[in-house]
């Protein structure tokens, strides 16, 4: 089974998210920061997917996408984020990230996002 990287700030979204994910039936890693999730990954080996918040303290999500791309280019990446104003950055849709891919929070519909984990873990990028 691939490991899932969930990166976000937020305790309780961690936290609550990451329970649902694993009673789902995936392997979730939790990290409260991009540097966090870097130390993470040199440390646990590879992952299938990332689950990314975009506002981080220290390195934001733009960049630690950026970084753990660089590192692990085969990882699909997902975003979680507060900020209704966000969107897809052109370096960002380069690495396959769609609107698909985009969640918003408050998240509505978890089995969704297991849903698209799920799909990314089957069949790649």
């Amino acid at each position: 089974m691939e490991k899932v990287l969930l990166v976000d700030d937020e305790s309780t979204v961690r936290t609550t998210l990451a329970a649902y994910l694993e009673d789902e039936g995936l392997e979730v890693v939790p990290a409260e920061s991009a540097e966090d999730a870097l130390r993470i990954v040199e440390r646990d080996g590879p992952f299938g997917v990332c689950i990314m918040d975009m506002r981080l303290p220290g390195m934001d999500g733009h960049d630690a996408i950026i970084a753990l791309h660089m590192r692990l280019p085969q990882l699909c990446f997902l975003i979680h984020t507060g900020s209704l104003s966000y969107g897809l950055t052109d370096d960002l849709l380069a690495l396959g990230i769609t609107e698909e891919r985009l969640f918003r929070k408050p998240l509505q519909d978890m089995a969704a996002l297991a849903a698209t984990v799920r799909s990314l873990l089957g069949g790649g990028q």
